[in-house]
């Protein structure tokens, strides 16, 4: 068991190290086989440009994700304190049907050349 996780974590950082030193890079797939961008495309160079401490190249990769990951911590800890109430529930659920729709919106409007602005761009 113990020599699974160590091959685990060596894998990981040996990825991670490639990575981060632009040796290898991450595609989206659904971009690659539709040539359309997802709402997730970018999430990736979000991530290099935040650990760079670019946050406007990172918003300019993709913006959704200063929206849906502050919810979403939010909305897990208003259920790790109070989730067992039913009406909390029935709230959270609303809020994440919401951005739901709103991520799914993005993915479409992105593609869509009045909406260029949306699309993952190097600034």
């Amino acid at each position: 068991m113990r020599k699974k996780i160590l091959v685990i974590i060596l894998i990981i950082t040996i990825t991670a190290f490639l990575y981060f030193n632009n040796l290898i890079s991450i595609p989206c797939v659904f971009y690659e086989l539709t040539g359309f961008y997802c709402p997730g495309c970018g999430i990736t160079r979000v991530i290099m440009s935040l650990i760079h401490g670019e946050i406007y190249q990172a918003f300019r990769y993709n913006m959704i994700l200063f929206l849906d990951v502050p919810v979403l911590i939010i909305l897990y800890v208003i259920n790790l304190k109070i989730g067992k109430d039913k009406r909390v529930r029935k709230c959270i659920n609303a809020v994440v049907t919401v951005l739901l729709v709103i991520t799914i919106l993005f993915g479409i409007l992105r593609n869509i050349s009045k909406f260029s602005f949306l699309a993952p761009i190097s600034i």
